[in-house]
């Protein structure tokens, strides 16, 4: 065993009786363990709770979505789209018509996005998930129905329960000139609620009905807004994207998921890296308290070093001692911080004994996903901090060492 590490090993775990040196760096290691534990128990709240909003996304989001490049709407009814329909990956071609809508209820009003689907939306066996109140049903008795966003059913005061109350949805009519009845100039129509969902507030403004109800609403017989596409489980998505993308042509953007709404992704990301940066700045200021804690330790190791230096040891013996002290300080608080942080999170996956509070009902509890590569992160975070402490420290035992001779 190389001659520092053996010492710095010593000094470390000495069984003879406790010094305040040992106190102290005790603390510096106990500082090291909560600021890795915290790094990687947050880290994993974070991927538990990114976790979450996207899965709530991807309930109602479409894994492609393929919308005209130019202009608000475009026929469907083409060679290629009808092909594409066909594809034996699909698991649902959903044609979508949506626009801005003014929505009344008894005497109160919301603007709103209608959404108008085809039979195939209804596929998707995750929406129910999505449900508050009601169901997920868009045809009743041979009628249309809608299925509102809470934020709709919140501010209309929406009671999905009362049969004799309907849905008026107000929509300009195309092609009209200014008339003596302003009502003249909207195409209205009702339509009874049967469900209440809720995901984000993206998309809890949303009334989703059928799309043979839109087209007569907003007079659009043959155009839509978007092409639905979800494919079965396998499929590789990237490339079924650049194949969409080759064949439709210039006239049409194809998104994935993560493109349909770019500002969720980044805001998530941002989040989890801004907290991480914090985390590592206190993680910082815990790693250079061994700075401190090295210092009195050569002050308190003064006998030793002399006796070391009269056997014939060299300033990089003498460096390599307290460099392996603090990276061992800083290594062991660091992988009993990382075990600590893995019980908890294992504990709260089990348990969920931190509620986010009640008002919240999707999740009760904060969700956890735990991901090896941040375990990887902050070690590799802690070891980079803990040789510049360590590099310092070992600068510093050598400082006066030419006052140890002198005394020798």
């Amino acid at each position: 065993m190389n001659t520092s590490i053996y010492i710095a090993k010593r000094y470390l775990f000495s069984r003879k009786k406790m010094h305040a040196i040992n106190i102290i760096s005790g603390i510096s290691m106990m500082g090291v363990l909560i600021g890795s534990a915290a790094l990687i128990i947050l880290l994993s709240v974070f991927n538990g709770l990114e976790k979450v909003v996207l899965g709530l996304y991807s309930n109602f989001s479409p894994e492609i979505k393929i919308e005209a490049r130019m202009g608000k709407t475009f026929d469907p009814n083409t060679p290629y789209f009808n092909a594409l329909h066909k594809d034996a990956r699909l698991f649902s071609f959903t044609e979508v018509l949506q626009d801005k809508v003014l929505v009344r209820y008894g005497e109160k009003s919301f603007i709103a996005t209608i959404k108008g689907v085809s039979d195939e939306f209804l596929r998707n066996q995750r929406l129910d998930s999505t449900i508050q109140d009601g169901s997920f049903t868009l045809h009743s008795g041979g009628r249309p129905m809608a299925v509102i966003g809470a934020i709709v059913a919140s501010d209309l005061s929406v009671n999905i329960h009362d049969a004799l109350s309907s849905l008026q949805i107000n929509s300009p009519r195309r092609g009209t000139l200014v008339s003596a009845n302003p009502m003249d100039e909207f195409i209205t129509r009702d339509i009874a609620p049967s469900g209440i969902f809720s995901i984000q507030q993206d998309f809890d403004d949303f009334v989703v009905v059928p799309i043979d109800f839109t087209r007569e609403l907003l007079d659009e017989p043959v155009n839509v807004s978007a092409i639905d596409l979800n494919y079965k489980s396998g499929t590789n998505l990237a490339a079924v994207q650049t194949e969409i993308q080759d064949k439709a042509g210039d006239r049409f953007t194809v998104k994935n998921r993560s493109q349909q709404d770019a500002e969720l992704y980044k805001v998530l990301r941002g989040e989890r890296w801004t907290v991480f940066m914090l985390l590592t700045f206190v993680l910082i200021i815990a790693i250079f308290n061994i700075i401190g804690t090295l210092t009195m330790l050569v002050i308190d190791k003064r006998q030793d070093i002399a006796v070391l230096i009269s056997l014939g040891a060299g300033k990089k013996l003498i460096q390599g001692i307290f460099f392996f002290e603090g990276m061992m300080i800083a290594l062991f608080g660091c992988i009993i911080g990382l075990v600590l942080g893995l019980v908890f999170c294992i504990l709260q996956q089990q348990y969920g004994f931190i509620k986010l509070g009640d008002k919240l009902t999707i999740v009760s509890a904060y969700p956890i996903a735990i991901n090896p590569v941040d375990f990887v992160l902050v070690f590799l975070t802690v070891i980079i901090i803990s040789v510049i402490a360590a590099g310092i420290s070992a600068q510093l035992s050598v400082k006066r060492l030419d006052d140890i001779k002198h005394d020798l």
